[in-house]
């Protein structure tokens, strides 16, 4: 399943909640700005909220993309 398809079944999922949410909306984020870096640089923080902003038109703070950045890189992104 592509991540955009991902992403908008989990933002039309009414189980989840605005938190819930901003976490897939993040962890979206890191997929896209990493499959933007050079193969051996992970994106950073202001990468992923410049993702979110422009790909999705929504607000994260550096925060989300933080602990978004440390679940990819845990192998779970």
């Amino acid at each position: 399943m592509t991540i955009w398809r991902k992403l908008l079944t989990a933002l039309k999922d009414d189980r989840l909640d605005e938190a819930e949410r901003d976490v897939l909306l993040a962890q979206a984020a890191v997929r896209i700005a990493a499959d933007r870096c050079a193969p051996t640089r992970r994106p950073t923080a202001d990468e992923v909220v410049t993702v979110a902003r422009e790909e999705f038109a929504a607000l994260i703070d550096p925060g989300q993309a933080r602990a978004a950045l440390a679940t990819w890189g845990r192998g779970d992104g």
